[in-house]
């Protein structure tokens, strides 16, 4: 691997529940939580055959799992240097957010209502983990699911498909600005609950205003830590 890439990957290959993972998984959620932890910054080069010696698997779960980060937006492929982590964009970053602020009230006004008490339940469940995990990956994980609930009932439509690509698209640059600004999880929780609440009560005003309030904050997040020092390219 290349320089940035000098601590460890991975933990025991076992899921949350305790299950063998198979190596395509332990794989993609060892450089997954490398990635957005900060340990593997942007520009660093991912050499498939030295993760493979590091992780003890064969070249291929490597292969997978690096496709999938491509796809989830965690990691790019540049025609010379081949796999790289992807830097942050404040362009590109400050465009996802416009898009998701032009959206997104869109996608409450289609669901509140039609929101299940049982999809609700999900959201505050997933809403106290979130409120409970110490691990940067895991935060920003169950941030994407928790969001993505709000969705459900719209879950088939075009909208819902370009939302849940923003928001992927949009997980990396998270992580990085929480690994500089740790102390955004701790209002964003708070948000999360308050959100839960208003969905509960189908309030439409209530919750758009709090989701373009918590897309804003979010973005000034990025924004902050990006000029306390996390990479930029253009």
């Amino acid at each position: 691997m290349s320089r940035n890439q000098s601590k460890p990957l991975g933990a025991e290959r076992v899921t949350g529940h305790g299950r063998p993972r198979t190596a395509h998984e332990y794989v993609l959620s060892s450089l997954r939580a490398s990635i957005l932890e900060g340990e593997l910054t942007g520009g660093t080069r991912l050499i498939q055959s030295d993760i493979a010696n590091q992780l003890e698997v064969s070249v291929t779960p490597v292969r997978e799992a690096l496709r999938d980060l491509v796809a989830e937006g965690l990691v790019v492929f540049d025609p010379h240097r081949g796999a790289l982590v992807r830097s942050l964009n404040m362009e590109e970053v400050r465009e996802l957010y416009e898009l998701r602020v032009a959206l997104e009230p869109l996608m409450v006004r289609r669901t509140i209502e039609r929101l299940t008490d049982q999809e609700i339940t999900r959201a505050h469940d997933l809403q106290v983990q979130i409120s409970t995990t110490k691990d940067i990956a895991s935060w920003v994980e169950l941030n994407r699911k928790f969001h993505a609930v709000f969705a459900m009932p719209d879950e088939a439509s075009r909208l819902s498909t370009i939302l849940a690509s923003l928001r992927d698209s949009a997980s990396s640059y998270v992580a990085m600005s929480l690994v500089v600004s740790p102390q955004r999880v701790a209002q964003s929780n708070e948000e999360h609950s308050q959100l839960v609440a208003l969905y509960r009560k189908r309030d439409v005003s209530g919750a758009i205003a709090l989701t373009l309030q918590h897309l804003q904050t979010t973005l000034e997040t990025i924004e902050e830590a990006n000029n306390d020092g996390l990479s930029s390219t253009a």
